[in-house]
């Protein structure tokens, strides 16, 4: 039986779509964070884009971390990394899902009168979900270079990555 491609192999996808929410989120957070010590609005506006976009993104990498956890857990030495890990993610993604709730409430104008406080809440959520991500991104670390969760390890001798000879061939 033929093995599929290394892009198709299903624990790919996680580490294909994790990295763009976790740049996302953490120039999300600087981005509101200097809005709101700046008192200026466009790094503000920024900051809104890419949190929102940085949250769709991090659901999208928990979908696709469920899809390799069948994969990777039946790999790996110490599964409550893993379990960690898969907790870490989702209190990342709801955190920032309440920040980006709060954006799009501000934006509508929802709770005007508490505007400034809203602000807050919405910055408070971002840096303890930063917290969390760091936290996350390291458990993530963990498995890939001390358990090898997803990845591939060749032969002894690496024969599948030797061509054969122009000889062979003919």
């Amino acid at each position: 039986m033929e093995q599929l491609p290394d892009f198709w192999r299903t624990e790919i996808w996680h580490p294909l779509t994790v990295h763009f929410p976790v740049a996302f989120l953490t120039l999300a957070t600087i981005f509101l964070i200097a809005g709101y010590w700046l008192r200026k609005a466009n790094p503000t506006y920024t900051g809104q884009i890419l949190l929102i976009a940085g949250t769709i993104g991090a659901w999208i990498a928990v979908y696709t971390g469920g899809l390799a956890d069948g994969i990777v857990s039946r790999q790996i030495c110490d599964p409550t990394v893993l379990k960690s890990h898969e907790n870490g993610a989702f209190t990342v993604a709801w955190l920032f899902s309440g920040a980006s709730a709060l954006v799009i409430g501000d934006y509508f104008g929802l709770l005007r009168q508490f505007r400034n406080w809203l602000r807050i809440g919405i910055i408070v959520l971002a840096v303890i979900g930063s917290g969390f991500l760091a936290y996350t991104g390291h458990l993530g670390a963990t498995l890939v270079y001390q358990q090898a969760a997803g990845v591939y390890t060749p032969s002894d001798d690496c024969n599948e990555f030797i061509e054969t000879s122009t000889e062979d061939r003919e």
